[in-house]
């Protein structure tokens, strides 16, 4: 996803907009390879070619506030053409903006991010790290698919590079985005496709002047990439090149995302990953927006840099690991001010508790569970996003939505997500007797029949407000064709699985009508659910942004030994009691 799309990109825009209308002279523009002459101070862009191992040119920009002299180098690989830097630096450093082969101004196939792209990064840090405005120290930037682009070449040593700052990003771009779950998620992909492919219709232009031909590599690799993700619908080779395949290096990364950002779930599983080369996690905001009051891991970020790049003794590495900023509740209100920081050093958070919540006969929530066998039943008819699907709703509202949905509250509520006992079913808690904070990653293990082989198993947890007001917090996917977990990648705490690590190699399409075990990933939840509120969860039709789908008949089993149960993380510290 392009930032310009997030609230936090448009605030960024025009504090540099009002800060170059009072503070700083027209940029200094040079041709590629010229001497750069300018006054101290001057902003300094310098436009170069750089040719990869294949004879592909990328197209580079650098930006120094001039004269251009060796200095650490903040690097991020973009694939929205120009002007898609997404972190502002000081004077301290120079930053330089690498267009991805087959985006923007630059050459060659657009590759999803996969192997060649990868092989490019290396080559560019080689480069970069040798050029004068380098002074050998680089240092890492990326914000969703540059932040991706990063995460899928970590396998390789990364030259000269001291720190990183990801924001959102996959840590497995199939679960993590594109195909969660094992369905297709169609709107981030569309999206990101569209969002590709737009700098390089409006770059179009100077890349014909520049070389002819190498517009329909770029148009072949956009349309390659659009039929591949079609193409591949289970987590086999192709992925797995665009997905985590190890650490390579020894670099402390920042990690900055937001709980109900479209890519939530790829920084806890790269902190996880990371966090034994000094990895910080701040839940602060990404695509889903900056919650005021806040200021989205700018300042942590530039402390981030200035002390593993530049040495400065600033006290960084001694904050907290993870700092994790949480709803009161609801999504709006979360990003109106309604919050609270917890923090840790580590995730999940040391002394997290999960309790396990029957799904009953009587449609509640409850510790106890049905000492009888039941059953209840719902029609798979396709769920409205704005009620159902957090993470892509988030992105929308960020994207302007929130015109409309802040207006008519009802449509980001889940209170008319489904007729209960017809298109969906809802079970809901008692009130709680006191606030308690759920922080970490849920499951829902139950056994299920479906009458349509390949249909969508889609529940959505709530807080429930004493009003009646219910307000969606995360989201589980899952398809029926994959029932299967990947036990050693599973999180396991007490012989339950609390985070299922779904197995998404081979489809096992259903019988219809036979009861299997099914264990659904719900994306970390992060939210303090106030005193006399309600956990509700639902299960519903897939969204409408993921493919239509014949219409199912799902039956669930309730109560006795293989009765369904949630299992909810909560915060040290807490209990989740009822009244």
């Amino acid at each position: 996803m392009r930032p310009a799309l997030g609230a936090r990109a448009l605030n960024v825009v025009a504090l540099l907009v009002l800060a170059g209308a009072t503070l700083a002279p027209v940029a200094v523009q040079a041709d590629e390879g010229a001497p750069v002459p300018a006054a101290p101070g001057e902003t300094v862009v310098v436009q170069e070619r750089f040719t990869a191992s294949d004879g592909v040119e990328l197209q580079t920009t650098l930006t120094s506030a001039g004269p251009v002299v060796a200095k650490p180098t903040v690097v991020e690989f973009s694939p929205y053409g120009r002007d898609s830097e997404t972190l502002d630096v000081t004077a301290d450093y120079n930053f330089l903006l690498v267009q991805i082969r087959g985006t923007g101004d630059s050459d060659g196939s657009f590759d999803a991010l996969g192997p060649t792209t990868q092989r490019d990064v290396v080559e560019v840090l080689e480069w970069a790290c040798a050029q004068p405005f380098s002074d050998g120290r680089l240092a890492l930037n990326g914000f969703s698919a540059s932040a991706i682009t990063l995460y899928n070449s970590w396998h390789q040593e990364l030259p000269c590079v001291e720190a990183a700052i990801l924001k959102s990003g996959t840590h497995e771009l199939y679960r993590d985005l594109l195909v969660p779950g094992g369905i297709l998620n169609l709107l981030p992909g569309a999206g990101v496709l569209g969002l590709i492919g737009a700098p390089a219709l409006l770059q179009g232009p100077d890349r014909l002047r520049r070389d002819p031909a190498s517009s329909l590599d770029v148009l072949g690799g956009l349309f390659a990439t659009g039929l591949n993700v079609l193409a591949h619908p289970t987590l086999d080779g192709w992925w797995r090149e665009r997905g985590w395949r190890g650490d390579a290096n020894d670099i402390p990364v920042l990690m900055i995302n937001g709980f109900f950002d479209v890519e939530s779930r790829g920084a806890f599983q790269a902190f996880q990953a990371l966090r034994a080369d000094g990895a910080h996690l701040v839940m602060e905001g990404g695509h889903d927006g900056v919650p005021a009051g806040t200021d989205g891991g700018a300042g942590e970020a530039r402390a981030w840099l200035d002390h593993h790049v530049r040495g400065i003794d600033n006290g960084v590495e001694a904050t907290p690991r993870v700092s994790l900023t949480l709803a009161a509740g609801d999504r709006h209100r979360y990003l109106d001010g309604d919050h609270v920081t917890v923090t840790g050093d580590d995730w999940p958070l040391p002394g997290t508790a999960w309790t396990e919540l029957a799904l009953t006969r009587s449609r509640s929530l409850a510790v106890d569970g049905d000492a009888t066998t039941g059953h209840a039943s719902h029609l798979t008819v396709p769920s409205i996003p704005t009620m159902t699907d957090v993470p892509n709703i988030a992105l929308l509202d960020a994207a302007g939505l929130r015109a409309l949905t802040g207006s008519l509250p009802l449509l980001t509520q889940t209170t008319l997500a489904s007729l209960d006992g017809l298109t969906g079913l809802a079970y809901t808690s008692r009130a709680l007797r006191s606030d308690v904070d759920l922080v970490g990653p849920l499951a829902l293990e139950l056994d299920l029949a479906t009458t349509t082989p390949g249909s969508g198993i889609w529940v959505v947890l709530s807080d429930v407000a004493p009003d009646g007001s219910s307000h969606p917090l995360t989201v589980g996917r899952l398809s029926t064709s994959h029932p299967g977990i990947v036990e050693e990648e599973s999180l396991i705490v007490d012989g339950e699985v609390v985070q299922p690590y779904g197995d998404y190699t081979h489809a096992v399409p259903a019988t219809p009508g036979r009861f299997r075990r099914y264990q659904v990933e719900l994306w970390p939840v992060g939210n303090r659910f106030r005193a006399g509120h309600r956990l509700r969860l639902q299960l519903v039709g897939t969204s409408l942004a993921s493919p239509l789908a014949l219409p199912a008949l799902h039956t669930l089993r309730t109560g006795s030994a293989d009765g369904a149960v949630l299992r909810v993380p909560v915060a040290p510290g807490g209990e989740l009691t009822f009244r």
